[in-house]
């Protein structure tokens, strides 16, 4: 069987086009089921995120026809397809799925929650019921070969958003980070994504301080926290560890006598402040105090462009070790055409043997004289079983190939021809 991918994903495809060739969670059943029944695969996994859609097949007509089905079935134009599009084909695929689970073919080199969606992807299809025995084997050496890039070299370790170094830096400052809490002021994109980064690391308690409170109130419902308002922030200021800002504010909304106040009321308790508004929403003298730890969004891109150095240099070590495992896989799936080459040649070889002997025990029947029913049937077997390496052999003399010759003479325990003197 022959194994093929076509997918459309960011670096291929602009937001509208990959919008419409997505599959839901509603329509994947019925694709994968079409998939099986106008292309005529044997095995299929659909991936479908917001930044690509892959069709993996095993079998099928070709790839003219997959393109085919997937303009068809989202009614899209196929010459968009095609211009926004890739495929691969054999150890080309397993070589991209293993990669697309390891992260290094995301947006953001490393990203973990890819890993999952694949799982996710594989276990529908399978549930689906068009996941055989070759699909199985790939999809679990995958997942295999992803949690060794994962745990064998540091493709995830670094932080490489803004929002995601502000929590780590938190973690490296307060170890116990769960027991901390946390006041994030503004309530916009980048605040949403601190937050869900600080409720993955386990934070309880959360208070969210926005100009607009319905804003706040809508953000603090999801993640459970209280809300302020910004004129409440000087009194509510020594009741947190850590105060995380970004807000579309023109002025500072937390100056250094404020800091400094909500120091003294928290008895030189540390605080830790990150700035990642432009303009800034913290007064940069709250350095100046002894107890109060601040960084800037330009020290966390500083940040987040050494951890992207450091990304790619784990992604070459992920990339060795995918070619390797690539290497693997394509070994065992040459070793299961062999089992199958020898199960199809033993199962010629008992139906020659049943028909034939079902022929005999027919003429036993009709009376005919046994020894003449024996001789026939080894006659008969000997050809049958005989006539396809003599076939072989002859062709490889015709051909003057010594290597074969010789090979297939070891192969069936012949002994080598006499050299002419």
């Amino acid at each position: 069987m022959t194994f093929t991918a076509l997918g459309i994903n960011h670096k291929t495809a602009p937001v509208a086009l990959r919008e419409k060739v997505a599959f839901t969670p509603d329509s994947l059943v019925g694709a994968l089921a079409s998939l099986k029944e106008q292309v005529g695969v044997e095995e299929s996994v659909i991936v479908s995120t917001c930044n690509r859609t892959e069709i993996y097949i095993n079998g099928g007509e070709g790839a003219d026809t997959l393109f085919a089905w997937l303009a068809d079935f989202h009614n899209v134009a196929r010459e968009d397809i095609e211009q926004n599009s890739y495929l691969y084909q054999h150890d080309d695929v397993v070589r991209h799925v293993m990669r697309v689970a390891s992260g290094l073919d995301s947006l953001i080199l490393g990203e973990p929650q890819i890993l999952g969606q694949v799982k996710q992807a594989f276990s529908d299809a399978k549930h689906s019921g068009t996941v055989g025995t070759e699909f199985e084997r790939l999809f679990q050496h995958t997942f295999s070969v992803a949690k060794k890039v994962r745990t064998e070299t540091e493709i995830g370790a670094n932080a490489v958003s803004v929002a995601f170094a502000a929590v780590q830096l938190a973690k490296h400052i307060f170890s116990a980070l769960p027991k901390r809490s946390v006041l994030l002021v503004g309530a916009g994109e980048t605040i949403e994504l601190v937050a869900q980064h600080l409720k993955e690391q386990g934070v309880q308690r959360l208070a969210v301080a926005n100009r607009t409170v319905a804003r706040a109130e809508a953000l603090a419902r999801s993640l459970n926290a209280e809300v302020l308002t910004l004129s409440q922030l000087p009194e509510h200021l020594k009741d947190f560890d850590i105060v995380i800002s970004s807000t579309a504010s023109q002025l500072p909304l937390i100056g250094k006598g404020m800091v400094e106040k909500a120091l003294k009321q928290r008895r030189n308790m540390p605080v830790f402040l990150v700035d990642l508004a432009v303009p800034r929403d913290i007064e940069s003298q709250v350095n100046e105090l002894s107890d109060a730890y601040l960084y800037t969004v330009d020290d966390l891109q500083h940040i987040v462009k050494q951890n992207l150095a450091s990304r790619e240099v784990a992604a070459r070590e992920a990339e060795q070790m995918i070619a390797e495992q690539v290497t693997q896989f394509s070994s065992w799936k040459k070793s299961q055409q062999t089992i199958d080459l020898v199960r199809q040649y033993r199962q010629k070889g008992m139906q020659s043997r049943d028909e034939l002997l079902a022929r005999a025990m027919h003429q036993l029947a009709d009376g005919r004289a046994a020894d003449e029913v024996v001789k026939e049937l080894s006659y008969k077997l000997t050809n049958a079983l005989m006539h396809g390496p003599t076939r072989v052999l002859r062709e490889a003399a015709q051909k003057n190939d010594v290597a074969l010759t010789q090979w297939l003479g070891d192969a069936m325990d012949l002994a080598p021809p006499k050299q002419e003197k």
